[in-house]
């Protein structure tokens, strides 16, 4: 297990930040850090996720 990735060391503005709706919302940097694309259509998912075609774009 990624210790960094752990809920209690995540650090606001660079791994995640709050929606004006209330909700967690985790950047480019987190996803990089955890290293796999979850295919849940992540708002700043740098793998190329697209969730209408369930493909992952090659960049």
């Amino acid at each position: 297990m990624n210790h960094d990735l752990h809920p209690n060391n995540l650090k606001e503005g660079e791994d995640f930040y709050y929606t004006p709706e209330g909700y967690k919302c985790f950047t480019e940097t987190y996803h990089l850090k955890r290293g796999y694309c979850c295919k849940s259509g992540c708002r700043h998912c740098p793998y190329g996720f697209d969730k209408k075609t369930g493909l992952i774009k090659h960049l």
